[in-house]
C-alpha cells in the first residue's frame, strides 16, 4: 500500500528499520506539546528506539515519505472492532500541509476491521484538537491526569 499525499508524500507501512528515523520525527514533533505542558518526560519523548521497532513489528504503523526522508508517522492498534490511534507527528518544517490528515485517513484505510478509531490529546493542544474534529472525531469524555494536564478522548466511526 503506498497512498499519495499533498506535495509529493507518499504514505505506507513502517518496517522496523524505520524505527530510529521516526523516533527523530516524534522527538521534534512532541518538543511543542512538552513545553506547551511544561513537562519534558512525556512519554513520546521518552521512549526508545526498541518501542517504537515493537510497535512496528506488532501494530499497524503509517510513515509518510518525501524523498528519502521520513515527515511523519501514526500508529494504530486493534483492539476489538476498535483501532487505538497514537503517536500521529508530523515534522515541525513539513506541519500544516495535510500531511496528519493523510495519515489518519489512510490509518482508517489501512484497518478497514475496525469500526471505531479512538484516540487522545491534551486540553491544551487546540491545533490536535481542531485537526481531529474536522476529520469527524468526536469527543467522547475528558480524563484529568495531572494539575497539568486533562486528556481529551475522541472517536471516529465508520
Amino acid at each position: 500500500m503506498v497512498v499519495e499525499a499533498p506535495e509529493g508524500v507518499r504514505i505506507m507501512r513502517a518496517r522496523p528499520e524505520d524505527a530510529g528515523e521516526i523516533l527523530t520525527v516524534q522527538r521534534a514533533a512532541y518538543v511543542t506539546e512538552a513545553q506547551l505542558y511544561g513537562d519534558p518526560f512525556i512519554a513520546p519523548l521518552i521512549e526508545s528506539v526498541g518501542q517504537v521497532a515493537e510497535a512496528i513489528a506488532t501494530g499497524t504503523v503509517l510513515k509518510a515519505v518525501a524523498g528519502p526522508r521520513i515527515v511523519g508517522a501514526v500508529r494504530g492498534r486493534l483492539t476489538g472492532t476498535t483501532c487505538l490511534v497514537g503517536r500521529l507527528v508530523v515534522a515541525p518544517d513539513r506541519q500544516r500541509q495535510g500531511i496528519g490528515s493523510a495519515l489518519l485517513t489512510a490509518l482508517h484505510d489501512s484497518v478497514p476491521e475496525a469500526a471505531a478509531f479512538d484516540l487522545f490529546t491534551g486540553h491544551l493542544s487546540e491545533g490536535n484538537l481542531r485537526l481531529y474534529r474536522r476529520l469527524g472525531y468526536r469527543e467522547t469524555r475528558r480524563e484529568r491526569v495531572a494539575d497539568h494536564l486533562t486528556l481529551v478522548h475522541l472517536r471516529w466511526e465508520r
